[in-house]
């Protein structure tokens, strides 16, 4: 009886039924644009299992391929665009479940207190149109310069993560740890003065 080696008991598992695909790859705009309309049918059945709806699968591909082409500048030339495409679809469901069930508990608090929408919230973001109180800016001034620059670029100027670590020469993760910290030092001290 044959025994098997060490390496071949680690080999990765082979679907015989499931074909191999093989990678896409775009190098420009144009190639990009070709394999996200050759992978539609593929996205739409990932997006079919997903969301067990038909109509909703296909606004999730639409979905998908929109936010693909606006920001195309993001993909990484000469990567995989399938994992990055399916990434995107799976962030796309994730967005549309996550708001779906926002708006379902907000019916629920509906149903039970008709007046819930005319109450205040304690804590609400803030209007990024809207300028700051005196006490809310001195506040956010008192914050040590790396987070409050950091706060101001996300927070107040909606700048994306990536704009902001450009911007301050840090890397993305940075700006997103001191964004995080930065909040909380923030709450903090309008908590403090409520």
């Amino acid at each position: 009886m044959p025994t098997a080696s060490p390496a071949s008991s680690f080999a990765a598992p082979s679907f015989p039924n499931r074909p191999r695909r093989e990678p896409v790859i775009a190098h420009d705009f144009r190639s990009l644009q070709a394999g996200l309309v050759s992978m539609i049918p593929e996205l739409r059945g990932r997006a079919l299992r997903l969301a067990q709806s038909a109509a909703t699968a296909d606004d999730l591909v639409q979905d998908t391929i929109e936010r693909a082409l606006k920001f195309a500048d993001q993909y990484e030339r000469g990567t995989n665009l399938r994992a990055w495409a399916q990434q995107i679809l799976f962030s796309v469901f994730v967005t549309r479940y996550r708001r779906a069930r926002r708006e379902r508990n907000a019916l629920r608090v509906l149903a039970v207190d008709p007046c819930a929408w005319t109450t205040p919230e304690r804590f609400a973001p803030p209007d990024a149109s809207a300028p700051l109180t005196p006490s809310t800016k001195e506040r956010l001034d008192s914050l040590p310069p790396g987070f409050r620059s950091v706060v101001t670029l996300v927070d107040l100027e909606q700048r994306s993560y990536r704009e902001a670590a450009s911007e301050l020469g840090l890397p993305v993760g940075t700006v997103m740890s001191r964004l995080h910290r930065g909040r909380k030092m923030l709450a903090s001290k309008m908590a403090e003065a409520a």
